[in-house]
């Protein structure tokens, strides 16, 4: 049975990645924004793709050590990978294991190996000498052509191996797009129909990614079903909240049950059965372990000869965040990985979150922590992760411990009302700030949201740092907040404001492990 670890534990803290302001030290950023950046910093640099890489393999002569498990090196290892970081993922592991590596193929977003080197990011590109063949596709991350011919050299690499090969496999986010193989006859452009309508009619993503990897060869499992009997390693850095393996590039190594009737359930659901292209129709009604590949065993074994290890998560870069934190003298407090929903309530919530930490006096007004517990399930946080970090924020406000650090991730939604430029971050930032500057708490407080992949909607922004004073710098530069939340332009707004000082400017990290939410409160007065 496939294993499913996850790397959280020995994590070492490295020196911080430049955030793209080098004025880190300009006395116009408070002492706190100035620890906000480096604290975002350090979550970045803990799941760079080297670091995560080098901390999932572990190599002692001829042996490779992978999420507790020993494999045989003997000039028997083969990779392949897609996603948007797998090309940093493959430098490293080639660093690693490329006196054993035979041959390698990995699927990579159009244009990635121009715009690293633009970005000095020359140590995740491969040597002149590799044995890596790198494939470019999925322009504007859509599946394409290019991307389909790289999926079909995976799918051939995968099918030749023996029970003496060793295939470690790469997977980031993004790698779904990067993997486009329609089970035959279906074509790509039938199959991205399918999900399209599905999209449109108001499908979940769990919904999607059943009815995706039905029409799939490689996904919900049927890469490890064309590599069997070989053992399939999989690298995982998880872009999606929980880390579901199934979900994370839509399951390449991870067997899928799906039976057809389920499939058949949703597409009726939506109204869709009856339209489907003969093709389609067709794939479906083999739907199973098979769907096109020949098949001599059970599925059972299959998963028997892979192990699924979570290299990089959300998870992880908040813990490297808090290490980072305590080194600042900040109290750190991580709330919760999975922040989704909408994203005026997330901002509501941190708002409530520093009334209840910062209002005077020893007690918080009594009314706050049953508001908090209400909107939990909105956002995507469980009770238990309120009620513990309400907890904490309650002990410092009797205790006087300083400063704390809230920590949290994840991934809420906008809903676009206007035509501007932005991003969840940015918008996510300017609404916290607007909770920073009303009210009767003026805490000192300082949030800051950032892309871990450095690149918020359509702008060269990661994110942005707020504090309570940003109505107030808004108004004495004539810049009207409301308006351009309205219009979805934050970009525009923090650009103009006092020279676009609060922009969070990291460039292109080479990860992506979703989003990182910093709130850095001051002890409240008493």
């Amino acid at each position: 049975m496939a294993q499913i670890l996850a790397l959280t534990c020995s994590l070492h803290l490295w020196h911080p990645l430049r955030v793209g302001f080098a004025s880190l030290r300009s006395r116009s950023m408070s002492s706190l924004e100035t620890r906000a950046r480096a604290v975002f910093s350090a979550a970045v640099e803990g799941v760079q793709p080297d670091k995560v890489v080098s901390r999932g393999l572990e190599r002692h002569g001829d042996k490779l050590l992978v999420g507790g498990q020993s494999f045989t090196l003997s000039n028997n290892l083969y990779l392949v990978g897609f996603g948007k970081a797998v090309l940093g993922m493959a430098a490293e592991a080639e660093r690693i294991v490329g006196d054993h590596l035979i041959k390698g193929v990995v699927s990579v977003p159009h244009g990635i190996q121009n715009t690293l080197q633009r970005h000095g990011k020359e140590k995740m590109l491969l040597e002149n000498n590799s044995r890596i063949t790198v494939m470019e596709g999925a322009k504007h991350n859509l599946p394409d052509a290019d991307a389909q011919r790289t999926a079909e050299c995976i799918r051939e690499l995968a099918s030749g191996l023996t029970e003496k090969d060793l295939l470690l496999v790469l997977i980031s986010g993004g790698g779904s797009a990067l993997l486009p193989a329609p089970a035959p006859p279906m074509s790509l452009l039938e199959k991205q129909d399918v999900t399209r309508r599905l999209a449109a009619a108001g499908a979940t993503i769990q919904e999607l990614n059943t009815v995706r990897r039905a029409l799939s060869l490689l996904k919900g499992g049927g890469l490890a079903q064309c590599a069997y009997p070989a053992q399939v390693v999989a690298l995982i850095l998880s872009d999606v909240i929980g880390d579901p393996l199934d979900l994370i590039a839509s399951g390449p190594t991870v067997g899928s049950d799906t039976r057809p009737e389920a499939v058949w359930t949703i597409l009726d659901h939506y109204n869709l059965s009856d339209s489907l292209p003969s093709s389609v129709k067709e794939v479906l009604s083999k739907t199973g372990p098979s769907r096109g590949i020949q098949v001599h065993e059970k599925p059972q074994e299959v998963k028997d000869h892979v192990l699924n290890v979570v290299i990089g998560s959300n998870t992880i870069a908040l813990e490297c965040a808090s290490r980072k934190a305590s080194e600042l003298g900040l109290r750190p407090v991580i709330l919760s990985p999975g922040v989704c929903g909408d994203i005026c309530s997330v901002a509501r919530l941190y708002g409530l979150l520093l009334r209840f930490a910062c209002s005077p006096g020893k007690e918080p007004p009594p009314k706050l922590a049953g508001q908090i517990l209400q909107l939990g399930p909105e956002v995507g946080i469980e009770s238990w992760d309120l009620c513990r970090t309400m907890q904490v924020l309650g002990e410092e406000r009797k205790e006087g411990w300083g400063a704390t650090c809230l920590l949290a991730g994840g991934e809420p939604t906008v809903h676009l009302t206007g035509k501007g430029r932005g991003g969840r971050n940015q918008e996510l930032a300017l609404r916290v700030g607007l909770e920073l500057s009303g009210g009767e708490v003026k805490s000192g407080a300082v949030f800051l949201s950032g892309g871990t992949d450095g690149q918020d909607g359509p702008t060269d922004a990661a994110g942005a740092v707020t504090d309570g004073n940003l109505m107030e710098e808004a108004i004495t530069q004539g810049l009207d907040i409301d308006g351009f939340l309205t219009n979805n332009d934050s970009f525009t707004f923090l650009s103009k404001l006092s020279g676009g000082r609060r922009l969070l400017l990291p460039g292109l990290t080479g990860t992506n492990v979703m989003d990182v939410h910093v709130m850095l409160l001051p002890p409240p007065p008493q």
